[in-house]
């Protein structure tokens, strides 16, 4: 039975500080995650004029899975120590919960990625078809300022939306690779639309292969919390079981008996019928 106890204290401490590792680990993961969704959000929020709202779902999904991370890593870490099985099954369940919903903005993004393409292009053209009708500069010289470029694929885009005037192709000045002299400038080369949409691909690759990762070792700590949380009932299990069968050699009961009784039974247990005392009367 001692090596058995051996044994199994062996391995409950070998889980034990497993998921320790583990927990703290999901800590520093959780804030790698929440960082990279914020960033990304941030991005996509420079760029929210050409882009749709659910878009912007995976990275705030992200954010919050981040943060419940980081509350599930210090629940696991408290429980590993103090050997609770309450908490570390609830610590186990919990992750459970956080993988299925790494594994929703895993496919969120991954659907959204097939959708970059034709969502770039059609906002682009739009801003630009506006440019002049309602005066809305500031999104599209933003675009093409930030990511240096002109127009969907090329300058020439630009022809559809602003005239020429006489031999001269008209354009925005923020097509221009360098300022203007004398009224004419270099224009860019490269078209917004490959640019904007390889940003937002890989925003949505980042966020998709990120969650995938953290949610397989999720995987891997729930399964050690549970391994942990039994091991830690059976050792206590084996503990009262270990006590009791003490109390039962040292003749300890649980139950109360009466003093009185208790010395009674003691006096008559040490009275010799067979042995005669001077004070005993004589039988003739």
């Amino acid at each position: 039975m001692a090596a058995e106890r051996y044994e199994l204290n062996m391995s409950m401490k070998c889980v034990k500080y497993m998921i320790f590792t583990i927990s703290v680990t999901f800590a520093i993961v959780a804030a790698m995650l929440l960082s990279m969704a914020v960033a990304i959000g941030n991005l996509f929020d420079d760029f929210r004029s050409f882009i749709d709202s659910h878009f912007y779902v995976p990275p705030n999904l992200l954010i919050a899975i981040g943060v419940i991370l980081l509350v599930i890593a210090l629940f696991g870490c408290v429980g590993a120590l103090k050997e609770s099985t309450v908490m570390i099954n609830l610590y186990a369940v919990l992750l459970l919960i956080v993988f299925v919903l790494q594994v929703s903005a895993a496919i969120a993004a991954f659907v959204m990625r097939g959708q970059v393409s034709h969502m770039v292009r059609q906002k682009i053209f739009n801003s630009m078809a506006e440019y002049r009708e309602h005066n809305t500069h500031n999104s599209i010289d933003m675009l093409q300022n930030t990511l240096e470029c002109c127009g969907v694929d090329s300058y020439a885009d630009w022809v559809q939306f602003l005239p020429s005037n006489g031999s001269l192709m008209e354009y925005p000045a923020s097509c221009c690779s360098e300022p203007p002299v004398d009224g004419g400038c270099t224009s860019r080369a490269y078209g917004c639309y490959s640019r904007l949409s390889w940003l937002i691909s890989q925003g949505s690759i980042l966020i998709a292969t990120g969650a995938v990762a953290v949610a397989f070792v999720q995987i891997l700590g729930s399964i050690c919390a549970f391994m942990l949380a039994r091991a830690i009932r059976r050792t206590k299990t084996l503990r009262a079981t270990r006590r009791w069968h003490l109390q039962q050699s040292l003749g300890i009961m649980t139950k109360t008996v009466d003093p009185m009784y208790t010395g009674m039974e003691k006096s008559e247990a040490n009275v010799d019928p067979d042995k005669y005392l001077p004070t005993s009367p004589s039988v003739n």
